[in-house]
């Protein structure tokens, strides 16, 4: 199981994540994308799935035309770990 990061580990890790917010009422870590078009969010949704299936790690997320609502918490470990840190990193870089 993996460890969640503690209060200070947490704080510190979202200092460094660009648009990504504590969850209110629970230890999780949220972002809104927006593409260009539905074509650009499905195809950033393709790859960063592909991704998430190899870290085994997925996000809670959805998808209304352009816009991707992510949510990132790891269920095992019941709240945040470096393995959250780890895919949003990811996704912000896959998003350019």
């Amino acid at each position: 199981m993996r460890k969640r990061l503690s209060a200070d580990a947490r704080n510190e890790a979202l200092m460094t994540l660009v648009g990504w917010k504590l969850v209110e009422g629970r230890e999780a870590i949220a972002k809104r994308f927006i593409f260009r078009d539905f074509n650009e969010a499905f195809g950033w949704m393709s790859r960063v799935a592909l991704l998430a299936e190899r870290m085994d790690h997925h996000p809670e997320w959805s998808n209304v035309y352009k816009t991707v609502e992510v949510t990132l918490a790891t269920h095992d470990a019941g709240g945040l770990t470096e393995l959250d840190v780890k895919l949003a990193r990811a996704m912000d870089a896959m998003a350019g």
